[in-house]
């Protein structure tokens, strides 16, 4: 198993892709809500990054209300939530746009939380993964569903620095809200 390489201080990137959206009828791909299960699942998105002791120093976030609404209930369930961007750039990003956003991130931002979109998120993961813990960086480009949390960690003096192959994919996570809100039935959605 490769390592995170490089040399400066270990940064970690943090990738969450947003709950689960609905679709309704005449609504704008760009405003799409969350739906039911993204309410409950986004949630535990923030407690999951909480328990891992993995809270970010900076959000990046589409611009899409599903993104931002995630963005939301995620931040909620710390006690001080970081800063959080609203990027456009975000919505509908492949590799080298995304890549190109996070290099933007000021040096002293340790860890970064970037909320987005599929199919680029898996991709990112994928292309700066060099190697995985539990999992590997094509089982993340193979399935990264809705809430799912990517973490990736290497060494850099700026973020500028991050290319791909140079992380190690040390945690791959699917947090999912526990209930259907008021059943006390388990989710099934």
């Amino acid at each position: 198993m490769k390592g995170p390489a490089g040399t400066g201080p270990l940064r970690r990137l943090l990738v969450l892709r947003h709950a689960k959206s609905a679709w309704p009828e005449g609504v704008e791909d760009r405003l799409r809500p969350l739906a039911p299960r993204g309410l409950r699942d986004a949630p535990a998105a923030g407690r999951a990054l909480a328990a891992a002791g993995s809270l970010p120093d900076l959000a990046l976030c589409s611009t899409a209300v599903r993104a931002r609404r995630t963005w939301e209930l995620v931040s909620a369930e710390w006690a001080t939530p970081p800063p959080v961007r609203y990027d456009r750039r975000l919505y509908a990003a492949g590799v080298p746009e995304l890549l190109e956003v996070v290099r933007e991130v000021p040096a002293e931002v340790r860890t970064l939380l970037l909320i987005g979109h599929n199919p680029g998120l898996a991709e990112l993961v994928a292309a700066l993964a060099a190697d995985g813990l539990d999992v590997t960086p094509e089982r993340v480009r193979a399935r990264f569903p809705t809430s799912a949390i990517a973490a990736l960690t290497w060494h850099g003096t700026t973020w500028r620095a991050l290319a791909p192959g140079a992380a190690l994919l040390t945690s791959f996570t699917v947090p999912r809200g526990g209930r259907h809100p008021g059943s006390g039935r388990p989710a099934t959605d």
